[in-house]
């Protein structure tokens, strides 16, 4: 009997198939003394398969390249942390054995990131995939991860890590849904670039037998379970129509009576840079540039290294739009040479450009490199700070842009509720605003972006959220400038008719979400989303502006 079940649809698409579950985690190892002659043998066990999951990590990201890549490596270096390996071999040295001393230690590391915070706390997925890969070794048992399986399926897992998402076979693995995990999640954003349909935050997926069939709808949420032959045929036939749409849809993004809304590419360095060209992307609307400094958190890398990474991004976009985001280091992206060791919450602490204001030498640096990266290429490249809370902030960067001679413009994101609430005051330092809806949404709910329990109040449909993105946007055309987004709320279609009714003047999002939303943009005019946006606004929940727009845009 067909049955309904609802989550938070993450990454476009539909995926009709059995469930094959996630591959069990590993069992705690026995708490059993070794004795003192053993240990130095036990700690030389620990540190080879130490190095041998690192080693592992960063093979997985060379193959999967683009921004998996750099997930991966930040993963591998958890794995090294040399803190970390210290207490590792302190427990073996009083009687531990290997697996046992890295359980307990994984154990208590973990403990500390669950209460640091909420960027930090999202760390904590990650961390036990890590532990359980180099537990795994030691006991010498198979890897946790993706199932083997010679027919496509549906995956099924508690969340997913890093490792097991990036590699994940599109031929196979047909979507995936999780009982943890949230709209901008690693896991989401990773589904999201590799075109994987995907619902997370589902309570109970692991309740669904090996075997049973589901539709998965990874942009509405819902799974059906044990769908009938009619509903088969229903989503199937809507995805063929989607598919015919976007096969049909090119060139610049616009509505269709012509008002014209770029749609750019989020990119993490040079390896994300060709899907966003097949994809049309006009631009770059934001270039993560942290994950170059994340192969080192000792130091950070040299002006030549920079300038050679920066300028492989631009020249793919010759005489387009290259938003470049400085480092946002701080929160889940520490590096030991820049920020804290030791605050009691470091998603509100010194990250983004308070670290960089704290530390001009590396902001400069950075700049720079820019600047000598774009010399006597047509490219038209603009930087921006994240993490602006007020004029201070804004005047502070552009002042430090002007310094480094930086031909470009100076931009703000808009994180911070305080951003949004005094735009206007921000663009008399800077020259434009990109709306960073996902900490922009977690600062204003109070909700962690990874923990999938408070996922409702991390949907960019909230109202509140919006009614933020429309302050933004009317302060900035009040001020003949322009404001976009950048945030992961860009990548939903119906969304992004809304944003642009709100007022934004481009979208960016992954690459793979780019057609979704040309298709989409050119079915409406700019009055159609207009209204959709005031309809979505007048709403109560983020459920009722998501329904209030697509009873507008549907002319019902």
């Amino acid at each position: 009997m067909e049955t309904t079940l609802r989550g938070v649809g993450v990454s476009h698409g539909v995926a009709i198939g059995e469930v094959r579950h996630m591959g069990t985690a590993v069992l705690e190892p026995p708490a059993k003394q070794i004795p003192a002659e053993e240990a130095e043998r036990e700690q030389g066990r620990a540190r080879q398969a130490v190095e041998a999951v690192a080693a592992d990590l960063i093979a997985r990201g060379n193959l999967a390249g683009g921004e998996a890549q750099h997930v991966l490596e930040a993963q591998a270096m958890m794995a090294q942390d040399p803190e970390l390996m210290a207490d590792v071999e302190r427990r073996i040295a009083v009687g531990s054995t290997a697996e046992r001393g890295v359980y307990d230690a994984f154990a208590a590391y973990r403990a500390l990131l669950a209460n640091a915070g909420e960027y930090l706390a999202g760390r904590v997925a990650d961390l036990d995939d890590v532990r359980n890969r180099i537990v795994a070794r030691l006991l010498g048992v198979p890897m946790p991860g993706v199932p083997d399986s010679d027919e496509p399926y549906v995956l099924i897992a508690r969340d997913l890590a890093p490792a097991d998402t990036a590699l994940l076979d599109p031929a196979l693995v047909l979507g995936f849904v999780t009982e943890e995990g949230g709209p901008t999640s690693h896991s989401a954003i990773l589904a999201r670039a590799l075109g994987v349909p995907a619902v997370v935050a589902l309570p109970g997926a692991g309740e669904l037998a090996e075997g049973t069939v589901i539709a998965v709808d990874g942009s509405t949420g819902e799974i059906f379970v044990e769908p009938s032959a009619e509903k088969r045929a229903e989503m199937e036939s809507a995805a063929a129509a989607r598919k015919a749409a976007l096969s049909a849809s090119s060139g610049p993004g616009a509505t269709s009576d012509g008002h014209k809304v770029p749609l750019l590419a989020n990119v993490g360095g040079p390896g994300d840079v060709p899907a966003a060209v097949e994809a049309g992307a006009e631009g770059v609307g934001l270039f993560r540039t942290e994950f170059l400094f994340l192969d080192d958190s000792r130091q950070a890398p040299s002006e030549e290294k920079q300038v050679a990474a920066y300028r492989a991004v631009l020249e793919a976009f010759p005489e387009g739009r290259v938003v470049v985001r400085v480092l946002d280091a701080g929160a889940d992206k520490p590096l030991d040479f820049l920020t804290p060791a030791d605050e009691p919450n470091p998603a509100l602490g010194v990250r983004g450009l308070r670290s960089l204001l704290d530390h001009p030498d590396v902001l400069r640096t950075q700049l720079t490199a820019l600047s000598n990266a774009a010399q006597g290429l047509p490219v038209h490249l603009e930087v921006m700070a994240p993490m602006v809370a007020d004029r201070a902030d804004a005047k502070a960067f552009a002042d430090a842009c002007r310094e480094a001679g930086l031909q470009a413009k100076f931009g703000a994101m808009v994180e911070i509720p305080s951003a949004a609430l005094r735009a206007r005051s921000i663009l008399r330092e800077v020259e434009f605003l990109s709306l960073g809806t996902n900490d922009l949404a977690q600062y204003t709910f109070a909700a962690d972006r990874q923990v999938g329990a408070v996922s409702r109040l991390q949907d960019p449909w909230q109202p509140a959220l919006l009614d933020l993105v429309a302050l933004s946007a009317e302060a900035a055309r009040a001020e003949g400038k322009s404001c976009g987004v950048c945030g992961e709320a860009a990548s939903d279609p119906l969304l992004a008719c809304v944003l642009t009714g709100l007022g934004v003047t481009s979208l960016s999002m992954g690459a793979a979400s780019i057609p979704y939303v040309r298709a989409t943009l050119a079915k409406y005019t700019l009055a159609q989303c207009e209204r959709a946006a005031s309809a979505a606004r007048a709403a109560d929940s983020a459920e009722e502006a998501r329904v209030a727009a697509q009873v507008v845009l549907s002319g019902e």
